[in-house]
């Protein structure tokens, strides 16, 4: 029996591993362990093999394995975990053949061809240009934004860093807000507001401008007032996710993406009730000059748990990843 290879998504907290078999994008036996209880990446792959009885002759002798930190060069150093590691020392501990690392959006830019159409909601309408740039962009921890191509024989990633591109408000309450912000960051990048912690700095902004205290501590607070009808979550809510429109539409314009776009992080899978009635779609086509060509660019909020995992099993035998 032909051995499965090893795939992996690895962020500040977690550690995910999988298998898949030779030619296919599943991934199965899915186990989630977290970094903390590990010293290094190597005993947790030992760990999670283990578990399956795979050792010795059965181990896999190919892997792929996305991390959520810079990748350059053999020296793998985490941004929000204690791991650090050397490729060439991890590939000859644990007998691999061929050993491949990315970076963590990269593989969910690859991941996003082989998603389910199932695992997509489309927001708005639009229809995707055949053999086109795909972007695909994230809210979560931070704003993580890349591309990915149909080349001739694979999937071409287009890295980049695009959250970190400066915030242009578009009215008056943007000016205000882009000030709150500024107090606080001196310059303000998109990505200071399309996070996480974002979310909440918005909250916070928006109860000053208002002369009102803030409530809430969290975003998951904040999204869960906005719900419940609290009018300053309700407005950042809708805010948040009016810019969200405005830099994709930058982006997409930027990337000439018109093979659609693809939002993905943790985040917009909790605002899915909210995006219909808000003004994201309306900001991402308000273009000026270049409205009707963003008006017809797909947008989805992709939905499914694994896709880290997919653009691994993707970048494994992909020859246009390194």
């Amino acid at each position: 029996m032909t051995r499965p290879a090893l795939i992996g998504d690895i962020g500040g907290t977690n550690a995910r591993f999988a298998l898949v078999r030779p030619d296919t994008f599943a991934p199965y036996d899915i186990q989630t362990l977290p970094c903390a209880d590990y010293p290094s990446l190597i005993e947790a792959v030992q760990e999670y093999l283990g578990r399956l009885g795979l050792k010795g002759d059965s181990a896999p002798r190919e892997a792929c394995l996305a991390f959520a930190c810079p990748i350059d060069g053999d020296r793998v150093k985490m941004t929000n975990n204690h791991w650090a590691f050397s490729r060439r020392e991890v590939q000859h501990t644990l007998g691999l053949d061929l050993f491949k690392i990315i970076n963590d959006f990269t593989a969910q830019a690859l991941g996003v061809p082989h998603v389910e159409a199932s695992d997509l909601v489309p927001v708005g309408d639009g229809q995707p240009a055949p053999h086109s740039a795909r972007l695909v962009i994230g809210p979560g921890t931070g704003l993580g934004v890349a591309g990915v191509f149909p080349g001739q024989h694979a999937w071409i990633p287009l890295p980049a860093e695009g959250g970190h591109v400066t915030f242009a408000p578009t009215d008056e309450r943007e000016q205000n807000l882009l000030r709150y912000f500024q107090t606080r960051y001196g310059r303000v990048s998109v990505e200071r507001i399309l996070c996480g912690q974002g979310l909440l700095d918005l909250y916070r902004a928006h109860a000053s401008l208002k002369g009102a205290n803030p409530k809430y501590d969290t975003p998951a607070d904040v999204t869960t007032a906005a719900t419940e009808g609290d009018a300053i979550a309700v407005d950042t809510v809708q805010r948040f996710l009016k810019i969200l429109g405005d830099v994709c539409g930058d982006a997409a314009l930027t990337l000439g993406a018109r093979g659609g776009v693809y939002l993905c992080g943790g985040i917009l899978p909790r605002l899915l009730d909210w995006l219909p009635t808000s003004r994201f779609r309306a900001a991402f086509a308000d273009k000026g000059r270049m409205s009707a060509y963003n008006a017809a660019i797909p947008t989805w909020v992709v939905t499914a748990p694994w896709t880290g995992l997919l653009g691994a099993a993707e970048a494994l035998h992909n020859e246009e990843v390194a």
